[in-house]
């Protein structure tokens, strides 16, 4: 097969590719990092309608790995035995994920960062190095302390302290640095995974006082006021008093000060890249695997919710003829990341896969017929579902370019009318006509039935 480039030309050389992945960070914030903005922002294109396949970390991270849906990889919740790493590692879905897809394509691979919850969990050895990977540098100890943590450094265990040094963004900024200088004339695909903003959003030292004043957005939902036409979950919230909108505030300051070291992070990252001469060869695109509430819908905290504050996340990709500056409206998910790798580095997409290639939004193209839906899935872990932090009942939603439409386990539903009312305040789903609510119905279990391509079917349904 000969290579090719993301313009299709036979023999040139291959692009190199990055994705800085974060944890937990909420759309709406980029613009406090400077590196982002200037360096990715500014250079590349938003993707304005981003959003996930599941608000938790697992789900989502699987799905990113293998541009599946949660019901066709079956990674269903953080921990096992239905979730988490050990699911991942027991169903086999290692041994086809985009590390092995681009490792095949003759991509020098590296995986640094945050891999999958609880990961080498109890199904492998610490030192476990999933296929697909030629250069694997992943916490297994302490993994979202920045600090006091232990890596599997490509099979080999290394004590990190407590020292400034030690911070782990930093650590990984050094790692990617030798990475890329030893690459040599390979093309490469680093998967970066800081774990910042996760809670408990532990900064640098050179970060502890930044934004001293900083406040949590006070959107209209900030503390919903009215949850009478909610589900029981939400109705069962107590709006939140003054103590706890000062812990919200408290720590929407501390995720804004971890996230510093990833912008950082970035900075060197990009310092790297020009240096070597790969720059203007790379596409970086910069994503979350779910977004976080701060005071939204009476949530002091978390995600795993439909709303908008845990299901839509920032993606921005810069790259050769990635046009600058530019913003894309049109529905995307998380298991568009890998084909749009896939296809940028000529390798072969798993017939399993069910996402679509960004690559025409690259080039400032409008691909026409484009998705129309987007399939959000939760599953409450079967060790939890009495957890007060964890009150969500299972659900299948549905986002189009104008509803959400959420069906809970419980036979409750949701309805939004997202150009009337972007904040989720007015549940339609006792009021809307009965044509729209079939329709919807209609898309979603189209979308929950869905396997491979017949995925790209699903998500064209009006």
């Amino acid at each position: 097969m000969g290579t090719t480039l993301a313009s299709g030309a036979v023999g040139a050389p291959k692009p190199n590719i990055v994705l800085v992945l974060v944890d937990d960070l909420e759309s709406g914030t980029l613009q406090y990092f400077p590196n982002i903005t200037r360096q990715l922002v500014g250079q590349g294109t938003s993707f304005d309608r981003f959003f996930v396949t599941n608000s938790w970390c697992c789900p989502s991270r699987s799905s990113i790995l293998r541009s599946q849906y949660v019901h066709s990889h079956g990674v269903l919740t953080n921990t096992a035995p239905e979730g988490g790493f050990d699911k991942f590692y027991r169903s086999g879905l290692e041994r086809s994920t985009i590390g092995t897809w681009m490792q095949s394509a003759g991509y020098r691979t590296a995986l640094m960062g945050k891999f999958l919850n609880h990961y080498p969990g109890e199904s492998a050895a610490p030192t476990y190095v999933p296929p697909g990977w030629d250069d694997w540098r992943v916490p297994v100890r302490n993994l979202y302390e920045e600090y006091g943590y232990r890596l599997n450094e490509n099979g080999t265990l290394v004590d990190y302290g407590w020292a400034e040094e030690d911070y782990l963004s930093d650590v990984l900024a050094t790692k990617v640095r030798d990475f890329v200088h030893t690459s040599g004339q390979r093309p490469f695909f680093l998967y970066l995974a800081p774990v910042a903003p996760h809670n408990p959003a532990n900064p640098a030292v050179r970060h502890a006082g930044a934004f001293p004043d900083a406040q949590a957005p006070r959107t209209k939902n900030f503390n919903q006021e009215d949850v009478s036409n909610e589900p029981v979950w939400l109705r069962s919230m107590p709006k939140l008093g003054q103590r706890a909108i000062e812990r919200v505030d408290e720590r929407y300051r501390a995720r804004l000060r971890a996230m510093l070291g990833v912008d950082d992070l970035v900075g060197s990252l990009m310092t790297t890249l020009q240096e070597t001469g790969n720059l203007a060869d790379t596409y970086i695109f910069f994503a979350s695997d779910n977004g976080f509430h701060l005071g939204t819908h009476r949530m002091k905290q978390g995600k795993t919710t439909p709303f908008e504050e845990a299901i839509r996340v920032p993606l921005v990709v810069r790259g050769p003829g990635v046009p600058m500056g530019a913003t894309v409206q049109d529905l995307t998910a998380t298991v568009d990341l890998a084909p749009t790798f896939a296809q940028l580095g000529g390798a072969t997409t798993p017939a399993f896969a069910e996402g679509r290639s960004l690559l025409p939004f690259l080039r400032g193209q409008a691909p026409r017929p484009w998705r129309k839906n987007v399939l959000v899935e939760f599953n409450r872990p079967l060790n939890q579902m009495s957890a007060k932090q964890t009150p969500v009942p299972d659900y299948a939603a549905l986002r189009t370019k104008d509803y959400t439409y959420v069906q809970y386990q419980t036979g409750e539903t949701q309805l939004y009318d997202l150009n009337q009312d972007p904040d989720q305040l007015n549940n339609l789903a006792g009021t809307a006509p009965l044509g729209l609510v079939l329709g919807l119905q209609a898309r979603l279990t189209a979308m929950r039935g869905c396997a491979g391509a017949s995925c790209r079917i699903a998500d064209l349904q009006e």
